[in-house]
């Protein structure tokens, strides 16, 4: 693929010209094509299936990410890696977009009727829906393209039905008219987990309700909802309210509505909330819906599908928007001198996820699923472990909602989706539920409504298989990477599934959809505010890549995600990314250019090996090791700390310039030895980068060395850890020379000594070995190294001390002492009168008391910072004397 032009290899790392060319080779050479192999172990990932006319987003990005780490791993570890891509058709989201495209054009959804909704629908999804699967490619994620699905594909909308019909038919899908979350923008019930509750600055008004018997009396009642009253049928009080026990059993008159509504006692009444009064609307309230039912109360529908009054209300409120009720309500009630006060009140209130409106408790007649048979299968094997959770904290999560779980909503009143497979027969009503429609179907009607988006996803991990031999094959997939938001809308109903669809399996194992399920974190920007749109905090992610690339981006929001944690995201972190890309550039590169003049001999690699060389091979197998336990443990974040401390710090910064002095030794075959051997290592650290940093890794692989066409570093292998090579006394050995050299720089920058300048250097140990010294000498520009384990410190030093080494540097001759004193002099006096300053200003208890807390902050971190330089200082100039 790549021609090696080794004298022509770029300065620096360009992603843009790299990273295309490396996701067409990919794709055209099949290289992440996963067939059914027994004589490999499967590990497959689905992918949460995004929106169809979704785009990318940095939430995404890090999902993404994770997964593509996962299966590049294990597809370099052996495994027959099958990640399958697809996108959900997101019944809400597209028709709503679709209908305002429509509406644009001044067209009605109702008026061209389903069947030219739906071609439109399917031309939006057409256009839009490949958008997302563009962007994904950007990012370098290795899926399966020939595997991609779609949850209203032919074959995955049939499995949608099948399943609702074996459900029917077990009487585990009912239809009941009880209320529901009901958005008024899509006139469509909603589940729970779709209510997305904000807080509200409103009021609350109280309402004087006349009694029956003696309008000069009256019960006060206080409410968020005024526009509700039209549908109150009754006023509820706690019985063991001492203030309204006279009142129980009487009748109020309803104002407005001129309705005759009892005085009920309950003990859900909280005594404390307005006056201890609280009308109650059955038809409008979750509360009040149990209360109505419990005291057998009517229970009147004030509102219309788009949430205006219906017929059921006085004629001059009918046909009124909810909030245009309420002000006619409330102006209605000052008029009859029945409002008493209006007080401001904060609440929080359930909007619709996509409908962005408040929603309605709405009774409604709708398909319901019992949970109670389905729910337990699934509860238990999460509480067994056969399938963890990480982090392990949303088991708890889990195991409330699922041990609390209410029978789920599964209609939608939309025509995107999967339509319910029941019919009603014209005349008799007799009902048809089959997968396919009923022979005369002339004399049939088909249920309008259609499922619940998540009502068709629970099925991903087992019907993305297109055959039973493949199921068998990849099922249960291993792991599935998701956001805890959905834990309740996908996790917990896509284990329901399993357990309840393969119940032809013999055991619980076999049943399961995944095994593990990583909970990524939310990404948020530097503030911690949630990215939205609205405030101009969320960046592109396809923006991002183009300035600072793929791998910059990938491996920076996982380096900066710890498991269980929020991600503070901000563009300019990329930089981590960047930097660390043209670290591992540079390295390649000065690897490879001395590779021009130097002879690759593989037959020299285990020749003139010193402790340095030891010491790296140890490293980069502990390295291996230590990844590989942080991976295994779901630890990607502590993954990519370990690569980059060992790429960074123990490869680049310190073995490549171990290496210098041999490999500009005038002994060819040490040459030779050495290098062989770096760019050994260099080949195989790359293989550890590639899960995390696909794009950059390649790039160089190929420079390493001519490759046949179709050879990736993708299906290359992952080196294997070897603990024969651990070894202690070469890491000991290094850490000694690293701790000298460290030192010795340090003192450098202390006392202003250039870096080109000679230095005489005295150690204080008996630790020092010939290789030891050599190194020393050359990495610190030593004239003179002496080791000595009885040495005094010489006169006009400075010193450092270390684990068994003291270390002395004679400063005479080396710098103008005199000029040296007179410099820390003077800075230890500025130093000393700011520091008085800041002291001052600290010991103010106004300043103290009164100061933003971030200006008081920062004042104490200059009393800290200014501290600890003149401690310093002082010993500097002490040491000078």
């Amino acid at each position: 693929m790549n021609e090696r032009n080794l004298s022509n290899i770029p300065k620096t790392y360009s992603p843009s010209e790299v990273e295309d060319k490396w996701y067409k080779y990919w794709e055209e050479n099949k290289i992440f094509k996963s067939e059914v192999d027994d004589s490999k172990e499967p590990y497959t990932i689905v992918i949460p299936p995004p929106n169809v006319t979704g785009m990318l987003h940095l939430g995404h990005i890090l999902n993404n990410t994770i997964q593509d780490v996962f299966i590049r791993y294990k597809r370099m570890k052996g495994f027959n890696a099958c990640w399958v891509p697809g996108v959900d058709h997101a019944s809400i989201a597209t028709e709503t977009k679709v209908i305002k495209y429509l509406a644009d054009q001044g067209i009605d959804k109702y008026d061209i009727g389903r069947e030219e909704f739906l071609k439109h629908c399917w031309e939006w999804t057409e256009k839009y829906g490949g958008i997302i699967f563009s962007q994904l490619r950007k990012l370098g994620v290795s899926l399966d393209w020939d595997r991609k699905r779609f949850t209203m594909d032919e074959d995955y909308y049939k499995k949608v039905i099948e399943a609702f019909v074996k459900l029917y038919k077990s009487g585990l899908i009912y239809k009941g008219y009880r209320m529901v979350n009901w958005c008024p923008a899509s006139k469509s019930a909603i589940s729970d987990e779709e209510v997305i509750y904000k807080e509200v600055n409103g009021n609350l008004w109280y309402f004087r309700y006349p009694l029956l018997e003696d309008k000069s009396q009256y019960l006060v009642v206080a409410t968020t909802r005024p526009e509700t009253m039209l549908g109150d049928t009754a006023v509820a009080v706690n019985p063991n309210d001492e203030r309204y026990k006279n009142f129980i059993g009487r009748k109020v008159l309803l104002p407005i509505a001129d309705r005759e509504i009892p005085v009920i006692a309950d003990e859900y009444v909280d005594m404390e909330f307005g006056t201890g009064a609280v009308k109650i609307t059955p038809a409008h309230d979750i509360n009040d819906y149990e209360m109505g039912k419990r005291h057998n109360l009517q229970f009147i529908n004030i509102f219309n599908d788009d949430a205006t009054t219906n017929e059921n209300v006085p004629n001059e409120f009918q046909n009124l928007d909810r909030f245009e009720a309420r002000k006619k309500v409330v102006r209605r009630f000052e008029e009859l001198k029945l409002l008493e006060k209006i007080e401001d009140y904060t609440n929080n209130v359930g909007y619709s996820d996509r409908g962005n409106v408040p929603i309605e408790p709405y009774m409604s007649e709708q398909w319901f699923m019992k949970m109670d048979e389905l729910a337990p299968p699934a509860l238990k094997v999460v509480k067994n472990g056969l399938i963890n959770f990480h982090p392990n904290h949303w088991i708890k999560t889990y195991e409330h909602w699922m041990s609390n779980i209410q029978d789920w909503c599964i209609s939608r009143q939309l025509w995107w989706g999967h339509q319910i497979p029941v019919w009603y027969h014209k005349t008799t009503g007799e009902i048809y539920c089959e997968v396919d429609p009923p022979s005369d179907i002339e004399n049939w009607r088909q249920e309008e409504d259609v499922l619940d988006t998540w009502a068709s996803s629970w099925l991903w991990a087992q019907d993305v298989f297109l055959t039973e031999e493949e199921k068998k094959y990849y099922y249960p997939t291993n792991l599935l990477v998701t956001a805890p938001d959905i834990i309740f809308f996908w996790v917990a109903r896509m284990i329901i599934a399993g357990m309840y669809f393969m119940n032809d399996r013999k055991t619980d194992a076999e049943k399961i959809p995944f095994r593990d399920v990583y909970f990524t974190s939310v990404v948020r920007d530097d503030l911690g505010r949630k990215m939205s749109k609205s405030l101009g905090n969320s960046p592109d992610p396809l923006d991002v890549i183009e300035e600072y690339g793929a791998d910059a981006l990938r491996f920076t929001i996982l380096y900066i995600a710890p498991l269980g944690q929020d991600v503070l995201f901000s563009p300019e972190k990329c930089e981590i990314g960047r930097n660390f890309a043209n670290k591992i550039w540079n390295a390649g590169r000065f690897l490879l250019m001395n590779a021009e003049n130097i002879k690759i001999d593989q037959s020299l690699v285990d020749e003139h090996i010193d402790f340095t060389d030891e010491w790296i091979i140890s490293r980069f197998n502990r390295t291996i090791k230590l990844v590989d336990d942080a991976l295994d443990k779901f630890d990607i974040n502590s993954a990519t700390k370990l690569i980059y401390s060992y790429v960074w710090h123990d490869f680049c910064d310190w073995y490549v310039e171990l290496s210098k002095n041999r490999l500009y030794s005038n002994n060819e075959e040490v040459k030779s030895s050495v290098l062989t051997r770096a760019l050994n290592l260099f080949e195989d650290m790359l293989k550890i980068i590639h899960p995390f940093m696909p794009y950059i890794s390649e790039e160089i692989w190929h420079l390493l060395k001519e490759r046949t066409d179709g050879e990736s570093i993708s299906i290359s292998d992952y080196p294997k850890f070897d603990e024969s090579k651990f070894n202690s006394e070469a890491e000991s050995k290094f850490s000694f020379v690293e701790s000298v050299v460290t030192s010795l720089r340090n003192i450098r920058g202390e006392m202003n000594i250039a870096p080109s300048k000679q230095i005489n250097v005295l150690l204080k140990t008996n630790l020092l070995s010939s290789e030891q010294k050599n190194y020393i000498k050359s990495l610190a520009r030593i004239n003179k190294l002496t080791a000595d384990v009885n040495a005094d410190k010489p006169k006009a030093s400075a010193s450092s001390v270390i684990k068994d080494c003291e270390i002395y540097v004679p400063l005479e001759g080396v710098i103008d002492l005199d000029v040296e004193k007179s410099r820390l002099s003077k800075e230890i006096s500025r130093l000393e009168g700011a520091l008085k300053s800041v002291n001052e200003k600290l010991a103010n208890e106004k300043f103290v008391n009164n100061a933003p807390k971030d200006v008081v902050e920062k004042e104490k971190t200059k009393q800290d910072d200014w501290n600890a330089s003149l401690i310093k200082l002082k010993a500097i100039l002490n040491e000078l004397s």
